[in-house]
């Protein structure tokens, strides 16, 4: 539950807190004092977008944090896990701030996170009602949504969604193919000569290096013999061989070292070079005698390299790229060869069409269960909202072509008396009967929602009198089962509530303050009377919003008071250790 929400510098507020108990709790107030910015607060925090001009004129950056209490919600404790951003205890902190440079960021107990995150996590927490939600459900999408809602089954709608595109893209693959497979014959017989070529000519990946080096060898091999011949004659054959003249330098020194043994290390240095220059020599024999003076080898080589030249010149690439050339186009060949198979795409089309199928039969069963279940409650909440007799009625109409969100069309049809016929809703219901009718739907989604805090902006707009008494009975019974929030301007409403709350403006020193208050019996009296009377209230005034808050509480006592909120001082509105928990401050 929502236990906190804490403001600095949004829009015209500077600094406002604002505590929240269980059961149902209203916000009134004069229009403008604020009422629906502390709604925008708690939204911007469960994953809306931020907007440059939110920020309190003059301020350096906007600052917003919320408090839930997640006791028990596992569902909550699993998704923090799973994200890394669970904290000790049962309670869970948001908080976002944004600056004057238009940067945003988020936390989610302490820790970044993103706006996805948020929207995540809020889901879970929230079902937050806005003023127009009633417009909104004039269009079929979102009659579609709240059925799918309601059923639980909005993943098996994404699935099926999902499964019609990919219908569609194998569909379209097929139509492409068959359009396409004369004007591909060139291409494929173009590929497939190119292929055979390449493979005929079956160069390896290292046969170029190999060939250039083989050729330079033999077409040099007589100079290379007399390479070898004159490295050998001077290092072993001649008279004045290296090998001969070191070997008496190191006999000379060695024999002199008898008389001075220092010179035993020059002799040490030396003995290796002897050593390592008749061995120079016997690999020198050796590659004479293994040199190859073939000149059919070295045309048989040449040939070779030409044979492959002419080939790569002829398909513009370098001779050592043949190989990759050969292996791009037999990926083209075997590509194309299933581009253009018209019959196994076929059969994958129908595959994919066959899934789709399922899926929107599988969706057309659940959403006939669950659009007979919410017809039946909405109906039973319309007698009680001034529309006796009145009935409400989903449809699934039949379309005519196969659609990503099914196989029919969600129409909302309505009476809003018994002798009326059922009509689309968008063209039958007034704009009290279309506010009625909403907040009967949305009654009906939270409870299948099972969230633990709801949040009604003026959802009770275009109503009044004993259809506005009825409205806040149904919002008191709802909170029984968690915590309601409603922003309202009927004093019908705000009578059946747990807690209400006044919100209200006051100009000192120059600045307007914004103030919440937490009213007790006395002022609660004052309030609803001004509700009742506006600007005038009179004694009778008073007496009648008395009678309204007794008869309230004969109606039915309420469902969970919960602590009120407490007086003090904030000290952790930063999103701190410390617990916010004063409820006034300061916009300007």
């Amino acid at each position: 539950m929502l236990r906190l929400l804490s403001i600095r510098n949004f829009v015209v507020v500077e600094a406002l807190d604002l505590e929240l108990g269980d059961g149902f709790s209203v916000l009134t107030g004069e229009t403008g004092a604020g009422k629906s910015i502390l709604l925008d607060a708690l939204a911007l925090l469960l994953g809306d977008r931020f907007e440059l001009r939110q920020l309190r004129p003059g301020a350096e950056r906007a600052e917003l944090a919320a408090e839930f209490d997640v006791d028990g919600r596992d569902d909550v404790a699993q998704w923090l896990a799973a994200q890394e951003l669970a904290a000790e205890g049962t309670t869970l902190l948001l908080r976002r701030t944004q600056d004057a440079q238009g940067r945003s960021r988020a936390w989610i107990n302490g820790r970044p996170a993103t706006l996805a995150q948020l929207m995540d996590v809020g889901e879970k927490l929230v079902d937050l009602h806005g003023q127009h939600a009633h417009q909104s459900l004039l269009a079929a999408d979102a009659q579609r949504a709240l059925v799918d809602a309601f059923g639980g089954f909005t993943t098996l709608a994404r699935e099926t969604a999902a499964a019609w595109r990919e219908w569609r893209a194998a569909a379209e693959r097929r139509d492409a193919a068959v359009a396409a497979q004369e004007a591909t014959l060139a291409e494929r017989e173009s590929l497939a000569g190119r292929a055979r070529e390449l493979s005929s000519l079956n160069v390896t990946a290292d046969e170029w290096e190999s060939l250039a080096q083989a050729q330079s060898r033999l077409a040099h091999a007589a100079a290379l013999q007399d390479a070898a011949a004159a490295g050998d004659d001077a290092l072993t054959e001649a008279d004045d061989a290296l090998t001969r003249r070191l070997a008496s330098l190191i006999a000379r020194l060695d024999a002199a070292a008898v008389h001075d043994p220092a010179l035993k290390d020059v002799v040490a240095l030396l003995e290796p070079a002897r050593i390592q220059l008749v061995e120079a020599a016997r690999e020198l024999r050796a590659y004479r005698q293994k040199l190859d003076l073939d000149p059919a080898e070295l045309a048989r080589v040449e040939e070779r390299q030409a044979a492959i030249h002419d080939v790569a010149r002829k398909h513009r690439v370098r001779p050592e790229a043949l190989p990759e050339l050969l292996a791009r186009t037999q990926a083209q060949l075997t590509a194309l060869g299933q581009a253009t198979d018209a019959d196994a795409l076929g059969k994958r089309a129908a595959a994919a069409e066959g899934s789709w199928r399922r899926l929107a039969a599988e969706l057309t069963k659940k959403r006939r269960f669950a659009a007979h279940e919410l017809e039946g409650r909405v109906t039973q909440a319309m007698q009680a909202l001034a529309m006796k007799g009145g009935r409400f009625e989903i449809a699934l109409v039949p379309l005519a072509a196969p659609a990503s969100h099914g196989c029919e069309q969600i129409e909302y049809r309505v009476a809003s008396h018994p002798k009326q016929p059922l009509g689309p809703l968008a063209k039958v219901a007034s704009g009290g009967e279309l506010s009625r009718i909403s907040l009967a739907l949305q009654v009906a989604a939270v409870e299948a929602a099972h969230l633990p805090c709801l949040v009604f902006d003026e959802v009770d707009a275009g109503v009044g009198g004993a259809v506005a008494e009825m409205v806040g009975r149904q919002l008191h019974a709802l909170a029984g089962k968690g915590q309601v929030l409603c922003v309202t301007h009927l004093p019908q409403v705000a009578s059946q509530s747990d807690h209400q709350l006044r919100v209200s403006k006051h100009v000192m020193d120059g600045k307007t303050r914004t103030q919440i208050e937490v009213l007790g019996e006395t002022a609660r009296i004052e309030e609803l009377a001004r509700m009742l009377g506006g600007t005038t209230i009179t004694d009778r005034t008073r007496e009648h919003a008395r009678e309204m808050l007794a008869s309230a509480r004969l109606a039915g006592v309420p469902s969970k008071p919960g602590p009120p909120p407490k007086e003090g001082r904030a000290k952790g509105a930063s999103g701190g250790a410390d617990k916010p928990r004063a409820r006034s401050g300061r916009a300007g």
